[in-house]
């Protein structure tokens, strides 16, 4: 038995046992709920968790290591001289196999021996299949049925279930945790082995950025520049062009379909001002490259102006349509979330909807709308696609909206693709430029909550 379709006839014992469940409660009560501890879908869904989620675990880990338990099973039965070979011959032989299980084309013409191991791979799958599916189907039907047995009307089935979803939930925010600091470590670990090749200093306050790093020495640029200036440079330049276009849009957006837009035009432009956050990138990156940097090369042009084929103001003018939705979506939700007997009173002082909406309104919603602003920095910051089709990738070191610039994002993309050695400063320098951008959005973050903070204590 396949996994989806093992998955779907657990999910569906679940549904039964949740039923089963429920109706054995109302068996016990004698038809009488205030005699039961808990309310009776309690009761289903205590069963249901215990007939469904052992079972789906046990599948989830058997299909986690079956790969593996497989294929060291076919590698033991290969011959000798095949499980002689170097690691990576050995590795090419395996995906060979893995291969002519699947119906894809080899690396080489297939003999009898990787016949051989692949009928017994194809044999094995199938046996670890049907294993996998007696063992889950076994399980769900015994947790279901002892589940059942032991329903009694004293029974503490809320307390259970509320227990089960607390662990649930626990588990949860730890995996995200442990992701987190797992990211984190990683990103450091690598930058340390950056660091002992190049310089702290060097790496900060370097106006240069060449990572071209040769293989022998005596090649043309085998010490690469690795001052990451002008990649801190691109990047603020941009965003703060973003930010110039997204946050004045975007706030006076929010504030007029809060305040002032009916009903019916309410209706029929926050939906289509939301769109904007569901078009990919690469669209916005056509957009850029095809019809916003002509355009200034042409306007420039015309005023006398040298302007670059791909221009920081390109990339930022486009990025900050992109985020309008993100500042001005969140702005007005935050704004409808204000009492409106704040506004109430505001009123009966004397005061206008325009000192209502900058003294009271404003003040109160801050928070929030500092928080969307921040997700549209970040948004901004990590934006990759438009940078590389309207911005272009040379690492220049300017303020010069007109010229083409790069980002911390787009080098670090850059340094990882294709098939890069993890030992040289080139590569390493992506973990490094990675470091220093979540240590600027920390700080972003720390700026955010102390400027949030001030301002709603001078509110209260």
């Amino acid at each position: 038995m396949n996994a989806p379709l093992l998955v779907t006839v657990l999910l569906a014992l679940s549904s039964l046992a949740y039923w089963l469940g429920r109706r054995r409660a109302f068996s016990v009560a004698q038809g009488a709920i205030r005699n039961l501890h808990s309310l009776p879908s309690y009761y289903g869904l205590y069963t249901a968790i215990w007939c469904g989620i052992p079972a789906l675990l046990l599948v989830a880990f058997w299909l986690a290591f079956e790969s593996s338990i497989i294929t060291e099973l076919v590698i033991a039965g290969l011959p000798e001289e095949l499980r002689a070979l170097g690691s990576d011959r050995l590795n090419l032989v395996v995906n060979d196999i893995k291969n002519l299980v699947s119906g894809n084309i080899t690396s080489r013409q297939a003999d009898a021996a990787m016949l051989a191991a692949a009928e017994h791979y194809r044999n094995l799958q199938t046996v670890s299949h049907a294993a996998m599916g007696v063992a889950g189907l076994a399980l769900a039907i015994v947790g279901g049925a002892l589940t059942l047995t032991r329903i009694r009307a004293h029974q503490r089935a809320r307390n259970a279930v509320e227990s089960i979803i607390k662990g649930f939930l626990i588990v949860c925010s730890s995996i995200a945790i442990l992701t987190t600091i797992g990211i984190v470590l990683s990103v450091l670990f690598e930058s340390l082995r950056f660091f002992q090749s190049v310089p702290v200093s060097e790496f900060l306050l370097g106006l240069e950025w060449s990572p071209q790093t040769a293989i022998r020495a005596d090649q043309v640029g085998s010490s690469g520049a690795f001052g990451a200036v002008p990649l801190f440079a691109g990047t603020l330049l941009i965003s703060c062009i973003a930010m110039v276009v997204a946050v004045p849009i975007g706030l006076m957006s929010a504030i007029y379909l809060s305040e002032y837009a009916g009903p019916h035009l309410r209706a029929a432009a926050k939906p289509l001002l939301e769109i904007l956050a569901g078009i990919p990138t690469v669209v916005y990156g056509f957009f850029a490259a095809l019809i916003v940097a002509p355009f200034i090369r042409d306007s420039g042009s015309l005023l006398g102006l040298d302007v670059a084929s791909e221009s920081a103001l390109a990339a930022g003018l486009v990025m900050g349509i992109m985020i309008i939705p993100f500042v001005s979506s969140l702005s007005d939700d935050v704004i409808n979330a204000v009492p409106q007997a704040l506004r109430d009173g505001a009123y009966g002082l004397g005061a206008t909807q325009a000192e209502t909406i900058r003294k009271v309104i404003f003040p109160a919603a801050l928070p929030g709308i500092v928080g969307g602003i921040l997700l549209a920095v970040s948004r901004a910051i990590g934006e990759t696609m438009i940078v590389v089709m309207a911005a272009g990738l040379a690492a220049n070191l300017t303020a010069n909206p007109l010229e083409a610039v790069t980002t911390v994002t787009v080098q670090i993309v850059t340094l990882l693709t294709g098939d890069q050695e993890f030992d040289s400063p080139k590569t390493l320098a992506a973990f490094a430029l990675g470091l220093v951008l979540f240590v600027v959005t920390l700080i972003l973050n720390v700026i955010a909550l102390t400027v949030v903070r001030k301002y709603r204590e001078q509110y209260e």
